[in-house]
């Protein structure tokens, strides 16, 4: 029996909400030379049950005591057989082109060895919520990836199982941004191709891991801190722009969803952040729209400020504010 082109490999604790349309992304790709293993990590619902409905001999399935992502994603590298790997979270959504592109990108840039997709973002009930950062960089793009995180999610690469190999795998220790991590890693070593198209869809659901603002702003600090102190001194300036972009994600993220004041005392910590390591944006429109969101969360009760922000309509918007992360290096 010949080996697979590509390992899918997808950890799943307690997924029964979106694991069948998880899994259903993976079975229906154009490109079939796969096999798809599938991490159970502990799961107490109807996981293992849904899994089992998919008669498709491609699917493995390892179960574990319980873990953290990392781990998971670990635990499946060491079953895969595939040349390629690819990871796809249980909550998360391929479109059926995605291996394919992805395959030939790397086939055509022998050189590289992760290929990446744009992302787009869906909520709990699979309904489009707002567009990914649909950012192009190709080849050496550790300078670009220092400043951000463009790739988005763990549930975005195809990568070759031989530069996995060589950097290691995701840190186990880090409880967000080990896809960060990984990809850092792995830039510093060796060329990206771009696919400029949507090809991941990423589900933001009010149980995310993401909601946990602390562990990650921890977590990131983490990556960003060992990340600089790897890298050489040519890229040293770069430091003040990833913290600003950085705090300017966790602003959004701290004022997104529903008016919270413990939220919106955190998104004020996070905006002296983005003033001391991007002074410039206090001159624009953003910036007063970011205090008088905080302001208003702070001052009034969830639904009084509710009421403000719908009647208010583009006046408290600040998702503007992804628009100013500083993505060019030079």
């Amino acid at each position: 029996m010949s080996m697979p082109q590509i390992s899918v490999i997808t950890p799943v604790y307690n997924g029964e909400k979106t694991i069948r349309e998880t899994i259903a992304s993976v079975l229906n790709q154009t490109f079939t030379d796969f096999e798809y293993i599938i991490i159970n990590d502990s799961s107490d619902d109807q996981t293992l049950e849904i899994i089992a409905s998919f008669s498709d001999p491609r699917i493995q399935v390892f179960s574990y005591p319980k873990g953290n992502l990392p781990i998971s994603r670990n635990r499946g590298i060491t079953h895969a057989s595939g040349e390629y790997l690819a990871f796809l979270d249980a909550d998360d959504v391929w479109t059926p082109d995605k291996l394919e592109a992805q395959l030939n990108a790397l086939k055509a840039n022998p050189e590289a060895a992760v290929a990446y997709s744009w992302t787009d973002y869906i909520d709990e009930y699979s309904q489009f919520l707002r567009v990914g950062s649909h950012f192009t960089a190709n080849q050496d793009v550790y300078a670009q990836l220092l400043l951000m995180n463009f790739i988005e999610n763990g549930s975005n690469t195809l990568i070759k199982a031989e530069a996995i190999a060589q950097v290691g795998g995701f840190d186990p220790n880090l409880p967000s941004a080990e896809d960060w991590d990984m990809w850092l890693r792995l830039a510093a070593q060796y060329p990206f191709v771009a696919v400029p198209k949507v090809q991941v869809l990423y589900r933001v659901s009010s149980q995310a891991m993401t909601r946990n603002i602390p562990r990650m702003e921890a977590a990131c600090l983490q990556v960003i801190e060992r990340a600089f102190s790897r890298s050489p001194d040519s890229l040293q300036f770069l430091k003040p722009l990833t913290l600003g972009n950085f705090y300017k994600y966790l602003t959004c993220k701290a004022l997104e969803g529903k008016p919270q004041r413990k939220n919106a005392l955190q998104a004020a910590r996070f905006l002296t952040q983005i003033i001391k390591n991007d002074p410039t944006l206090i001159k624009e429109k953003v910036f007063g729209k970011l205090l008088f969101r905080i302001a208003t969360t702070i001052l009034f009760p969830s639904a009084i400020a509710e009421t403000v922000f719908t009647k208010t309509g583009k006046l408290s918007d600040i998702k503007t504010l992804y628009g100013y992360l500083r993505l060019n290096p030079s």
